[in-house]
């Protein structure tokens, strides 16, 4: 008997070309067993069950023609989809397996027993459709997985169940939406020892950012436990983000984010017989603690580049470890189906003006906005009175609400992260989604108007009433090329991925203020000085925030040079200019334990900022752990491609006592291909320009405070608003002077400012100057591109 008429075949004897003969999931098995075990990749070992083994069973209890009917009936509307979907199942369950097919499951059982060296070896039985996991539809938990098998009888039952997820509601519901034809798709059982993950952890990750289709990025997601919680979106998993193109590099540690999850619960064995799971909480332990080491993040990352590179597209894996010996397995690879059909010559931009007060907020899936009115179900028996499209509330989203979700403008979860089924049914279905909220079910309720917000990057807010919002659609693929060159303004680090497709040259702005607000939020001082802090208050939400860091200002360090990161990772290796922290003092005093720290001041704008906190006794230590950060971000994470920006820099001698300072904490201009530039925002930056320029490599103009500086105008006035204009006489003598000056010394100067995009003739105005870069938003990056364009073409 051929291969291809077998009713099992292993693994090892399986390769990608034989999605027909065993489903898209065992194929791929099969393919990383054969092609990939020398290459680092471990799967636990099995075997498949093959698509003429299901239609042999099918054919020998009489199915078809019940199947075939049943189908009729509901295609007519005389019965309900969930009515045809328990008929059939039943009438799949109650089946006798053909002898000959029975016998070669049992025989390769006890095969896989013999290869473990147990009698009764515990197995995962998953369900394989033949036409699963295309270039369009994931077909993601569509049918059932059993996990924790154990002995012939309840392994053929669970077979037995798996053939019959072939005609759940949702897999019907799923190929009808897609237009497949139901007997046209058949079913492979994989049979797998299992991975001790309930003693361990498992997750799933993508070699491509979920949101944004970042291909330099691997994203993982981990629980406690076995998978299946992750999943379902049962639990909010830890997160962690991994640059792929520093893989290589074994001397870096080019991990991006970790973000630690609640891990609510996870899933365990019920029972040393085996065959039953089940869910408990996780233990305070659990939830504080990250599952993953840093080794083990980069080891699953590269486990992700080498299957992407050997398939030769982005893939969407699950992966298990073993609790027992600690090895990372890969249980599942399939093709991403998403982003992979994104159209790279479009990307829209959602903008949100006045909306209502935040209600609560989680991780977003897509970057797109949506107002309307809940629609708060908790239990699938509850579907039927689902409104189209009205927004999904719900605890979990189970694959089972996929017959609703294409009904719904949007989805709101208690549990659940971005890789969880739900996310990757949204993402196609192209619905905004906020998961992970931990308690959307309490604070929202029916027929609430609500809007989703998903445009501000990883974070999705739920704001209360109809926001008023605007979508723009900038097309990529008519940019005009210019000499100029357009840099991008970056702060915010979650939302920096989604501009990757933009052809900027690089960052000409990235604020480090906005990353200590929102993903440090704590005060360096406080930091140092924590034992000391007398606001309990503070004290303790500073204990929560630095949970596993018995030194907390390394938490400061850590979290700034990831946040950072992830700015610099979207355009490396080109230049990316991050600035030192430039809060004001008042600014500063909102960060946790801040207040102990900072002077109170009447103008603040013009006080105690910038370069003369950095050599203060006042901040001194705060600025070295910024300092500390740079030096993690280009020396041990390898982004060297970051340019130091100092801000508000009075003077020479100011400047020489920061490049010192700089020096005492390892950040040495020349040393390293470091570059250090400086802001041109005060006067006196324009007049001592030579002096400056022997001092740093290069300026960025920062028109809103040299506007200001220049006119004497609070650029906060609201009374001197319409005398605030950057395209002055006067501040644009100050702008043309430092170019020139900037240029006669051998130094590179740009401006980052929104006037280029508002005003064609400011653009105008700074290609005659010759100026190097303009660093915009890139909201506006298209339109300066125009403007800058046509400025060229006139000059």
């Amino acid at each position: 008997m051929s291969e291809s008429t077998l009713s099992v075949i292993w693994f090892e004897n399986l390769a990608r070309g034989d999605v027909a003969l065993v489903g898209g999931k065992n194929s791929s098995l099969g393919e990383m067993v054969q092609q990939l075990g020398a290459k680092g990749i471990r799967v636990p070992d099995g075997f498949a069950t093959t698509s003429d083994a299901f239609r042999a069973y099918l054919r020998a209890n009489r199915l078809n023609d019940t199947m075939r009917e049943t189908l009729g009936r509901l295609d007519d509307h005389k019965i309900t989809l969930h009515q045809a979907g328990t008929r059939i199942r039943e009438a799949i369950e109650q089946g006798d397996w053909p002898d000959e097919i029975e016998e070669a499951i049992r025989d390769s059982y006890r095969e896989l027993c013999r290869r473990a060296g147990v009698d009764d070896v515990s197995v995962a039985v998953r369900s394989s459709a033949t036409a699963e996991d295309l270039p369009d539809a994931s077909f993601a938990g569509q049918q059932e997985t059993f996990l924790n098998v154990r002995g012939e009888k309840a392994l053929l039952a669970a077979c037995r169940r798996c053939y019959a997820s072939l005609y759940t509601d949702r897999a019907i519901s799923y190929r009808q939406a897609k237009g497949f034809e139901h007997e046209k798709v058949a079913l492979s059982i994989g049979v797998q020892r299992m991975v001790r993950s309930d003693i361990g952890g498992s997750g799933v990750m993508f070699s491509i950012d979920t949101e944004s289709g970042f291909d330099k990025v691997v994203l993982i997601n981990a629980a406690w436990g076995l998978g299946e919680n992750v999943v379902q979106g049962a639990v909010s998993p830890d997160e962690y983000e991994v640059y792929k193109p520093f893989l290589d590099r074994r001397e870096l540690s080019p991990i991006l984010e970790k973000t630690r999850g609640a891990k609510e619960i996870k899933m365990i064995y019920a029972g040393a017989e085996g065959g039953e799971t089940k869910n408990v909480p996780t233990s305070k332990a659990e939830r504080g603690s990250f599952v993953l080491e840093d080794d083990e993040i980069v080891e699953l990352a590269r486990m992700a580049a080498t299957i992407e590179d050997h398939y030769g597209q982005a893939m969407d894996m699950e992966w298990a470890r073993d609790g027992e010996t600690g090895e990372l397995f890969i249980v599942q690879a399939r093709p991403e189906t998403v982003q992979s059909r994104a159209d790279a010559g479009a990307l829209k931009s959602y903008s949100v003006g006045k909306a209502g007060k935040e209600i609560t907020r989680g991780l977003s899936v897509g970057d797109a906005v949506a107002a309307g009115r809940v629609c708060l179900i908790e239990s699938a028996k509850d579907i039927d009175r689902f409104v189209d499209g009205a927004i999904l509330v719900t605890s979990t989203t189970d694959p089972d609400w996929v017959p609703i979700m294409k009904r719904a403008s949007a989805i709101i979860t208690d549990h659940g992260g971005r890789t969880s089924h739900a996310a990757i049914v949204s993402r196609e279905l192209g619905l905004p989604a906020i998961v992970g909220t931990g308690n959307a079910t309490h604070v929202l309720h029916d027929e609430q108007e609500v809007t989703v917000n998903c445009s501000g990057g990883d974070t999705g807010i739920v704001h209360e009433g109809v926001a008023e919002y605007e979508v723009e659609e900038l097309r990529l693929d008519d940019i005009p090329q210019t000499k100029t060159r357009i840099m991008l303004n970056l702060a915010n680090p979650t939302a920096a991925f989604r501009w990757w497709r933009l052809p900027a040259e690089g960052v000409g702005l990235a604020r480090m203020e906005f990353v200590v607000n929102n993903a440090v939020k704590v005060h360096p001082m406080a930091l140092i000085g924590y034992d000391q802090l007398r606001d309990e208050e503070a004290k303790a939400q500073i204990a929560e925030l630095t949970r596993g860091y018995e030194d907390k200002p390394k938490y400061f360090v850590d979290e700034l040079a990831r946040g950072l990161s992830r700015i610099a990772a979207v355009y490396y290796p080109k230049p990316v200019i991050v600035r030192m922290s430039d809060f004001k003092t008042n600014e500063y005093a909102e960060l946790l334990g801040g207040r102990a720290f900072e002077p109170k001041e009447e103008n603040p704008m013009i006080g105690f900022r910038g370069a003369s906190r950095y050599y203060s006794p006042a901040y001194r230590d705060g600025f070295a752990l910024e300092c500390r950060a740079i030096r993690k971000l280009r020396e041990e994470m390898g982004f060297d491609n970051v340019i130091v920006m100092i801000p508000f820099c009075r003077t020479p001698d100011e400047a020489d006592r920061v490049l010192e300072v700089m020096r005492e904490n390892g950040l040495e201009r020349g040393r390293d291909g470091l570059q250090v530039y400086v802001m041109g925002e005060v006067p006196s930056n324009v007049i001592l320009a030579h002096a400056f320029a022997e001092r740093f490599d290069g300026f960025s103009i920062g028109s809103n405070d040299l506007t200001q500086l220049t006119l004497g105008v609070d650029r906060d006035s609201e009374a001197l608003a319409e005398l605030f204009q950057e395209s002055n006489p006067a501040v644009l003598w100050m702008i043309e002077t430092l170019i020139a000056r900037a240029h006669e010394a051998g130094r590179k100067v740009g401006l980052c400012g929104q006037a280029p995009s508002n005003d064609p003739a400011f653009a105008r105005l700074l290609v005659k100057a010759g100026i190097d870069t303009i660093s915009v938003t890139p909201d506006s990056f298209v339109q300066v591109k125009r403007h800058v364009a046509e400025a060229e073409r006139g000059a």
